[in-house]
């Protein structure tokens, strides 16, 4: 795993997140993090939404500031995205967490999504948080897995009301 490296999103970077968020189109997967479900155009637009985002401008009802990165590869291909949310919110707390992430269809099992986390933890230090609040579905056995790789520790999971089960770990954060 060489090489990669969590980027700001850009227009530069246009034609290879095109291809990312067709990937996740295509596999008609619950697209995560909550970001790239958004509509990338026009393009500039998108961009200009997590700019914003990430200010703090525009929130809707308990939106908390976040920040949107995307993981490339040594090639330049986007191969994830993270979301960082700054803060918790009671919604966050209980199934939602400081961080969202995925990994392209096409490039799963091939250890992106541990160095994804890594990475992430490393900017949510950057932002004066010791640790991260972390969550999956209780079905998600790569995500499990991803966050118990990077020192997750178990906290109560919190149980839907129609019994849907959100593993929730706590990360610590190091530079």
């Amino acid at each position: 795993m060489q090489n990669i490296k969590l980027v700001k999103p850009t227009a530069t970077l246009k034609s290879e997140y095109i291809e990312f968020y067709r990937d996740w189109i295509n596999s008609e997967e619950k697209m995560v993090p909550w970001v790239i479900q958004e509509n990338p155009e026009p393009f500039e637009r998108m961009i200009q939404f997590l700019v914003e985002q990430e200010n703090g401008e525009g929130l809707i009802g308990e939106q908390v500031k976040n920040s949107t990165f995307w993981l490339k590869n040594d090639s330049g291909k986007v191969v994830g995205a993270v979301n960082i949310r700054h803060e918790l919110n009671g919604f966050l707390r209980e199934q939602g967490g400081h961080i969202g992430y995925g990994i392209r269809p096409s490039e799963r099992k091939k250890g992106y999504a541990t160095e994804l986390l890594k990475l992430a933890l490393k900017e949510l230090a950057k932002l004066g948080k010791k640790e991260a609040l972390v969550c999956c579905d209780s079905e998600n056995i790569a995500s499990f897995k991803t966050i118990k790789n990077n020192g997750g520790r178990p906290e109560t999971d919190y149980v839907h009301s129609d019994g849907q089960i959100i593993k929730r770990f706590w990360v610590p954060c190091h530079l």
